[in-house]
Order: C-alpha cells, then structure tokens, then sequence
C-alpha cells in the first residue's frame, strides 16, 4: 500500500504541474488577445455597436466645450447618437481610462497642431482627462489646458496649412517649402498629434492666403492636392531633422469626412444631409466609393518617412457616423448646417481612445 502511494504521489504532482502550466499557457494567450498591440488589432476596422455605459462623460461635467461642439447643451433632443461604441473587428479597443493617462504621462507636454478638427479631438481629450479627476486644479485657456497636481500639459496651435504663412508686402503668403516659423513652437513637447486637409480645398473666399511661395516662384493659386502634398512634405523633413524617436511621439490624425451630401451613402434624396440623422450609415449599404483625395497623399508622404510617425487613420470610422454632426445644434443654430465638424462628447471620443491604445502599446 506505501509502496503504491509512493508511486502515485508523482503522478499527482506531474499531474498538477501540468495542469497548472497549461492555465498559465491559457491565460497568457488570452492576455495576449486582449492586448493593444498593433500586431495583433487592428484599431481602424470595426463597426459601431450600441452601448449603455456610454458616453464616456457627461458634457454637462466638462466646462471646456465650445458652443461649436456642444451639440446636447445647444438643443439636440436624440440621444443615440451618444450610445455608440467602436467595435475593432479582431479585438477590443480599450475603454479611456483618463487616471492610467495621467499616471504614465505625468510631467509630460501634449500638443495638438491643425485646424478646427484638432480643436474638436483637443477638446474631448480635455475633458476625458478632467471628468477622470475633477477635483483636480486646472488652468484652461482657448490653446491650452494644465493640471498642476500631473504637472501634464495638453495644448493645441492653429496652423491650419501646417507650413509657413507669413504677412509680406503684396498681402498673405502660403510658403510650401518652409516651416521654420511654426516649426519652432512645435518643440519641446512629448507627444505631437498634426492635422491638415479640410483647408487645402477651400475656395477663394475661404482660403486665408493672397499668393502661394513655391520655391522660388509665387502664384495666385495653383492645384490644391499638389500644394497639399508640398506642404506635407515639407512637414515630413521637419520631423526627420527635429524629432528624437526616444524622446518625442508623432501622430497624425486621418483625414475626416464630411456629410452634406446623402451621396455620400446612397441616399437617392439629393436634398438629404446630416441634418436630422440620429443613427450611423448602414454598414452592409455603405457604397465603396473613394476615400477623400488627401489619404493617397498622406499615405504616400508617411511611406516615403524614415522616422516613426503613427497614422490615426479615422477616415472610414468615421465616415459611418452622418449622425455624429453639430448640424442645426452648433454654433450658429439653424443658420448654419453643419456637417464637417464633430458632436462632444462624441465620435472625437473615440479619436482619441485610439490614440490612447496607441500610446499603451508603444
């Protein structure tokens, strides 16, 4: 009988150890799935699936929005439009966690570069963080946000066209082949995020330049998406020579869509625009039209970089939401339909989950 027990004991022990090698083996493959590494999720294919524990805050808690975004204090009566989470194909996109952002990014300086798209992600990243701790002393100005107790800075600049835009003799000038101005003010921070495209298209009562410098000539005008590229690449060469890898991460948002037009989802109302939409683009009807003009361009500059710049590439999430509009519930009420920027708390929410996985991962 001891002698059998004897045996027997290794068996168990063989046993045991097995098992528990095979638990740990499981639950290092399901960390793994859950992870944010790039490699395994792709952040930017999905669908949007509805969710009570949205949003992620209550506009009414952040003081921060501006009345061109704030579309549920300006009046909008639907609420939907807040209960609609990123669903990742493959994987999870991680839920904000504003306290885990302030921890690893205490004494670190943020800044947001572009137009009022920025202005839009800049404003829910802001309210993310003080939603997370409230009771936290801030300073907040129209570029720029500050809490001591983190010592963390999230600022914005408005440079719409990125490169250089200077007051000559002969009126405003758009240089393509400089940055050295706004390249200065880009300086010193941890964490970049650049934006530009919605300018670049901009008629002549838009545009805020009187000529265009491109090297050594100067033009009145000239093909947009050719400038477009120029100054993207004079802003790539600016990131090559300034930007310590180790130091420094780059981002650069994706060209957002607008929706002033139902064509754009096949919708044979010609008249039909985001105004009264409170559900997103079906997805299986959704036409495989191009993507806007800029994202080749973009893709194109980013490829041709040899230091990392990390695309948020939000064109096509965000081309689903025809509901995710200030519309009549913006700034300037019911006389201007707006469908180019974005509801907060909203689809720039989102933006910036992604964002923040990104930053978890890398």
């Amino acid at each position: 009988m001891g002698y059998r027990f004897q045996r027997f004991c290794p068996m168990i022990t063989y046993v045991v150890i097995f098992c528990l090698s095979w638990i740990i083996l499981c639950s290092a493959t399901f960390v793994q799935s859950q992870s944010t590494d790039d490699s395994s999720c792709d952040f930017f294919s999905g669908s949007w699936v509805h969710d009570d524990t949205y949003p992620l805050y209550d506009t009414s808690l952040c003081p921060f929005i501006g009345n061109q975004f704030d579309c549920k204090k300006k009046g909008r009566p639907d609420t939907d439009y807040l209960k609609l989470k990123w669903k990742p194909t493959h994987c999870e996109l991680p839920r904000f966690d504003g306290n885990d952002f302030l921890k690893r990014y205490t004494g670190k300086k943020i800044l947001f570069v572009g137009d009022s798209i920025t202005n839009n992600q800049w404003q829910s990243l802001i309210c993310l963080l003080h939603v997370a701790v409230p009771q936290s002393n801030y300073t907040f100005s129209a570029r720029k946000f500050y809490l001591s107790e983190y010592d963390i800075h999230v600022d914005r600049l408005v440079h719409q066209y990125l490169v250089d835009l200077v007051e000559q003799n002969m009126g405003t000038v758009l240089q393509l082949d400089s940055i050295s101005k706004n390249g200065e003010e880009f300086k010193g921070y941890d964490i970049l995020i650049f934006d530009s495209w919605h300018w670049w298209n901009r008629n002549d009562t838009g545009k805020l330049w009187d000529y265009i410098q491109d090297g050594t000539q100067m033009v009145k005008d000239m093909d947009r998406l050719v400038a477009y590229k120029k100054a993207l690449t004079t802003w790539s060469k600016w990131v090559e020579s300034n930007i310590n890898p180790n130091v420094t991460k780059v981002f650069f948002q994706g060209l957002t869509p607008s929706h002033f037009s139902g064509q754009t989802w096949n919708d044979t109302n010609a008249g039909v625009s985001c105004k009264g939409q409170s559900e997103p683009i079906n997805f299986p009807s959704y036409p495989e039209e191009p993507l806007p003009q800029g994202v080749a361009i973009l893709n194109e500059v980013l490829a041709n970089m040899t230091k990392p710049v990390t695309l948020l590439n939000v064109t096509t999430l965000s081309q689903f939401r025809k509901d995710g509009h200030p519309s009549i519930y913006g700034k300037y009420g019911e006389e201007k339909n707006d469908c180019l920027h974005w509801c907060v708390s909203g689809v720039p929410d989102t933006w910036n989950q992604i964002l923040y996985a990104k930053l978890v991962a890398g």
